[in-house]
């Protein structure tokens, strides 16, 4: 379709010249100071739909095409990585942007920050609900205050204050130039008047020129006002041409300077092909359309649709390549929608899991941690399942903290049954802290500390309060039970050094000859030995040396073999009951009887032997030896019964002591109170 409305006389020939260099150069310098422009420009979204719809309408006339408002020059910002920042960095990247940058620059930055410091704080809101329910509070009463939100609003509401202020600035400055544009077609009426009056055409002519100058500077008008103004701007232009095409010279030399121009506007789109910036040339591509459609006048008839046409071409070629380059980005939104899908299905997969201790608890909130940081790296995604994606995503999130919270509750109760165990412990501590039974309460001390790790967590309030309490308890009979060793060991070190004297005494001791002198002799060592007392625990061995030396002594005795084994072994006995040493005390018990018993079934065995030799005579040397064995365990079994038998006189005798000693005890206590 032609861009020319203008009628115009078939019979007048036509005839343009190739394109002037003069034109040419001026052309060059434009176009060239266009791809500049390009390079620091950025169309909006809305800008970019309106110059798509422009300039991919192949079949729309330019007079229709220049209803359309041009694209706004804008600044084109780099972006960070919004995604991987903490709110405090997403706080202080908007500051930036908005005292460094102007509002029309940063748009989508600022709404990509509001989105995901949004999507934190209701995150961060949603967990601390959930753990307000979990203590037990009611919904109604549930507060949240965020001074990081706080914050944001503050400069986020700072950005939309100078955004409101700029559209209202230029609100009035489209008014103004609508009110420029309204005068400068007034002046295109009166030209009209002008012709074949007392102007010449030429001076006509350069007025229009002026006028049409004036109009490309103008600026930009309100929206809903430009394609009326538009329209009635060529309406009034066109009448202008058909007065004017009375003078073949004029309209001839103006269709040729328009014709030259468009068709360098024509070469550079065709270049413009070849660049492998999409983008850029895109952005080039729409200013070039500005330049045919608003400040190049019409070209004759004959050339109009061919040279349309070429544009036109030229257009579709770049939008082709363009829509690919979108195919790419939007198959990119696909993978990223793929993606975020399977995050949100491993969310809720964890959400399903049960539940059973603490432990697992934290493990499943670091992995949705996890995958939530995932899941706003991720990126785009198509914008029809933008929505339909987050409220999935904040479904599975919310699945998992209810179950989360589901399971505190329930270990609430638990948590105050484990308090009242622990609380019990913590009065048995405190009421064996100061007893004097150091290995009664030792036992006891280390019974309720083994309890107490028995017993799970308690409320987190009472947490440090009660282990304090029971550390406290403990530690303070721990204390007093060093202080009591230390003074044993002192007591211990000084009885070792008296048996080290008594040793000597005894290894210098000469028996008399005189049996029962030296019995007495040797059984007071023994005693004075007993009633020294324990020794340190490293030289327990000095008792070993001791009855090593009353074998000696033994030795030069004459004594029955038993009972110098007797004597020994009821003091070894002695020192053993007076060490405490239960489970060596057992040990010889259990030892004792063992050896009774092996040696009850020898003689057992023995006695059953003689059954088969009934008829031979007892000096039967085979005989003889049989007998000769009975007799030897009889008397071994008669030493092991006599040692069992001091064992547990041993046993008596000190439990007799430990009586008398608690009931002086008592009786002491009974004076004191009364």
């Amino acid at each position: 379709m032609s861009e020319e409305k203008k009628p115009q006389d078939p019979s007048i020939e036509e005839h343009l010249e190739e394109t002037a260099p003069a034109a040419d150069r001026t052309m060059n310098a434009e176009i060239e100071a266009l791809a500049a422009e390009a390079n620091d420009t950025e169309l909006s979204k809305e800008e970019v739909s309106e110059a798509t719809a422009t300039t991919t309408d192949a079949t729309a006339t330019e007079t229709t095409e220049g209803t359309k408002e041009a694209p706004v020059e804008k600044k084109e910002v780099p972006k960070k990585d919004y995604t991987v920042l903490s709110k405090e960095e997403l706080i202080a990247e908007l500051q930036l942007l908005i005292k460094n940058e102007r509002v029309t620059d940063i748009k989508d930055h600022v709404e990509e920050i509001n989105t995901l410091i949004n999507a934190q704080f209701d995150a961060e809101q949603e967990e601390a609900k959930q753990a307000f329910l979990a203590e037990g509070g009611n919904i109604i009463d549930f507060r949240f205050f965020s001074p990081l939100k706080k914050a944001f609003n503050e400069v986020y509401y700072e950005y939309r204050n100078k955004r409101q202020e700029f559209y209202e600035r230029k609100r009035k400055d489209q008014n103004a130039n609508l009110r420029e544009r309204q005068a400068l077609i007034e002046e295109v009426k009166a030209l009209r008047d002008e012709l074949g009056g007392a102007e010449s055409v030429n001076t006509t002519f350069n007025k229009f020129k002026d006028i049409q100058e004036r109009w490309n500077n103008a600026g930009n008008i309100p929206r809903d006002r430009y394609n009326l103004v538009w329209n009635d701007y060529y309406f009034h232009i066109d009448a202008f041409y058909e007065l004017l095409h009375l003078n073949r010279d004029f309209r001839d030399k103006h269709f040729k300077e328009n014709l030259d121009k468009k068709l360098l506007l024509i070469e550079r789109a065709e270049e413009l092909g070849a660049e492998p910036n999409i983008n850029k040339a895109f952005k080039e591509l729409q200013l070039l359309h500005r330049m045919w459609k608003e400040e190049i006048g019409p070209v004759a008839r004959e050339y109009s649709d061919e040279i349309w046409d070429k544009f036109s071409a030229a257009t579709k070629k770049i939008h082709d390549a363009r829509d690919e380059k979108q195919k790419e980005v939007e198959a990119l939104w696909v993978k990223n929608l793929e993606q975020k899908n399977e995050i949100i299905a491993q969310i809720k997969e964890v959400a399903q899991d049960d539940i059973k201790a603490h432990k697992t608890v934290q493990a499943k909130i670091k992995k949705v941690e996890a995958l939530r940081d995932e899941f706003f790296k991720a990126g785009k995604v198509p914008k029809e399942n933008n929505e339909e994606t987050w409220a999935s995503f904040k479904e599975a999130t919310k699945l998992f903290n209810h179950k989360k919270n589901d399971f505190y509750k329930s270990q609430k109760k638990e948590q105050y049954d484990n308090l009242a165990k622990k609380q019990a412990l913590v009065k048995i501590a405190q009421e064996h802290k100061d007893s004097d039974d150091i290995p009664g309460t030792l036992d006891v001390m280390k019974r309720i500390q083994a309890d107490w790790k028995k017993v799970g967590h308690v409320p987190r309030k009472d947490s440090d309060k009660i282990w304090k309490e029971f550390k406290d308890a403990c530690n303070h009979f721990f204390d007093r039970m060093k202080d009591s060793k230390k003074q044993a060991n002192a007591g211990e070190q000084e009885n070792l050094e008296k048996k080290q004297a008594l040793m000597k005494t005894v290894k210098e001791a000469k028996m008399t000859g005189e049996r029962d002198a030296d019995l007495t002799a040797i059984k007071a060592f023994i005693e004075d030995w007993k009633a020294i007392g324990r020794v340190p625990y490293a030289k327990k061995n000095i008792d070993q040396d001791f009855n090593k030396v009353l074998d000696g002594l033994f030795k030069q005795l004459d004594i029955d073999k038993k009972e110098a084994e007797l004597i020994k072994y009821e003091n070894r006995m002695s020192i053993m009951v007076d060490s405490d040493d239960e489970r060596a005390i057992e040990r010889e018990r259990f030892f004792i009887r063992k050896k009774i018993d092996e040696v009850k079934a020898e003689i057992n065995q023995l006695e059953n032997n003689l059954g088969f030799f009934q008829h031979v005579a007892d000096d039967n040397p085979m005989v003889a030896e049989v007998h000769k064995n009975i007799a030897r365990h009889k008397e071994d079994l008669n030493l092991w019964k006599s040692k069992l038998r001091k064992l547990r006189e041993a046993i008596t005798e000190s439990q007799k002591v430990e009586e008398e000693e608690t009931t002086d005890t008592e009786e002491t206590e009974d004076t004191s109170e009364s």
